[in-house]
C-alpha cells in the first residue's frame, strides 16, 4: 500500500469515518465532541478507529496513541503528523 504526503486529510471525510466508528451521524462527531465523555469510546471503538485509519490513510496508529486523543481535531492533527513524516 503506497501512501504518501501528498493524502490529503479531509476533515470532513475524517468526521464521517468517525461517525461510522461511532455508529452516529456525522453532525454528532462536533469538532469538540469528546470521544469519551460525549461519544462513549471504548477499547473496541479505538481498536476500530486505529484499523479505519490504517486502512484509509496508511499510517499506523497505536491504542495508545488514540488514548491521548479526544476530539476530531486530535485525530486530524495525529494523522495529518504521520503522513507528514512518512
Amino acid at each position: 500500500m503506497s501512501h504518501s504526503t501528498s493524502t490529503p486529510v479531509d476533515l470532513e471525510e475524517l468526521r464521517a469515518l468517525m461517525a461510522v466508528t461511532f455508529e452516529l451521524a456525522p453532525e454528532e462527531i462536533t469538532d469538540d465532541a469528546h470521544f469519551t465523555r460525549d461519544l462513549g469510546m471504548d477499547s473496541l471503538i479505538t481498536l476500530e478507529i486505529a484499523t479505519r485509519l490504517e486502512d484509509r490513510y496508511g499510517v499506523d496508529v497505536t491504542d495508545e496513541e488514540l488514548k491521548g486523543i479526544s476530539t476530531l481535531g486530535g485525530v486530524h492533527e495525529l494523522v495529518r503528523r504521520k503522513l507528514a513524516a512518512a
